[in-house]
């Protein structure tokens, strides 16, 4: 009788020692069991805890401690297991994930960096555009000769409207679409590079996209097209603009990562910023190639300005709303 009651107590104190652990870990795997989904937190935790709870009962074992708790603990690790390294996500499951809760909440936590982001190409499109309605000449400070492709003060205001109402030949626009989408992703992959250098080529780089768009409104303004301009740049430009200005959101939380990396080692830190970096990087590409359907189709075959003002003003809702609107379902379960 003695024996049983210091097994007991033996028993008894091993459980109060490590229970709150193996809670833990149940509430982990019951969590994982009916799909709702772990913060990275969680995921970083449940090989941890699943290790301590073998070692648990491992121990229980050596000491011979009641069957029950071995029991449980057996029970415990087995459905760990199975967490741990049991068959992973369906490709269908992780698609799934990544649009639902895996990139919004990789943007959202970025919105510091997309704000300045946002701001910087702002801050080019309102200066272009002012020092281009001063004076003309400055539309080459912003648009070099060869890459205005006609589009410049010189040309004739008829010409610049047949730019923005003339049809194409549909046979050509999907190899149209495919470069324009090539081209923007080639932008937007080299603002997330440039962050490595502290983040000022991209604040540039960002900058330089704005006076681009504002030098080229200033001009559509200037000859009474600046409405029509919007309508013709907007259609797919909302899309582009914003997928641009999230790769320099990217680029921006590398760099200031790498020059600011806090409690962390500058690896450790460098590499917990690039995987959520990634998750946005690879929804800019889904951007780019939607801007890149808009542009090399919809803007090329819609002549209404208020038409495209229209899927301007949609697109511009849907992934704003999309992005920031609604619970956070992953933060709320930490």
């Amino acid at each position: 009788m003695a024996e049983q009651r210091g097994l007991i107590l033996k028993s008894s104190g091993f459980r109060a020692e490590r229970e709150a652990a193996w809670k833990r870990l149940e509430e982990l795997i019951d969590r994982f069991e009916k799909r709702r989904s772990l913060s990275d937190d969680d995921i970083i935790a449940l090989p941890v805890l699943y290790r301590a709870a073998l070692s648990s009962l491992s121990v229980a074992r050596a000491i011979s401690l009641d069957q029950n708790l071995i029991g449980y603990l057996e029970s415990l690790s087995t459905r760990a297991y199975f967490c741990v390294y049991g068959t992973r996500a369906r490709i269908g499951e992780r698609i799934a994930g990544f649009f639902r809760h895996g990139w919004r909440d990789a943007v959202r936590e970025f919105w510091v960096e997309t704000l300045v982001s946002a701001g910087l190409v702002l801050l080019g499109v309102v200066v272009a555009f002012i020092m281009t309605r001063s004076g003309a000449d400055w539309f080459y400070a912003f648009i070099p000769h060869e890459l205005a492709e006609g589009r410049d003060p010189s040309a004739a205001t008829a010409d610049l409207r047949k730019v923005l109402f003339s049809t194409h030949d549909t046979s050509g626009l999907a190899f149209f679409s495919s470069f324009l989408f090539s081209h923007n992703t080639q932008i937007a992959l080299l603002a997330f590079a440039l962050g490595f250098a502290c983040c000022l080529p991209t604040a540039l780089l960002m900058i330089y996209n704005g006076m681009t768009l504002g030098a080229l409104l200033a001009l559509y303004a200037e000859r009474g097209l600046g409405l029509d301009f919007v309508g013709w740049v907007m259609i797919h430009g909302f899309t582009e603009l914003f997928a641009v200005t999230l790769a320099g959101a990217a680029g921006f939380k590398l760099g200031w990562t790498l020059a600011f990396p806090g409690a962390q080692s500058r690896l450790d830190a460098l590499a917990s910023a690039g995987r959520k970096t990634a998750v946005v990087m690879a929804g800019v590409i889904v951007m780019l190639a939607v801007a890149g359907l808009l542009e090399g189709f919809a803007r090329q075959l819609i002549t209404s300005t208020a038409i495209r003002l229209t899927i301007a003003f949609a697109t511009a809702a849907f992934w704003l709303s999309y992005f920031y609107l609604g619970r956070n379902p992953r933060r709320g379960e930490r």
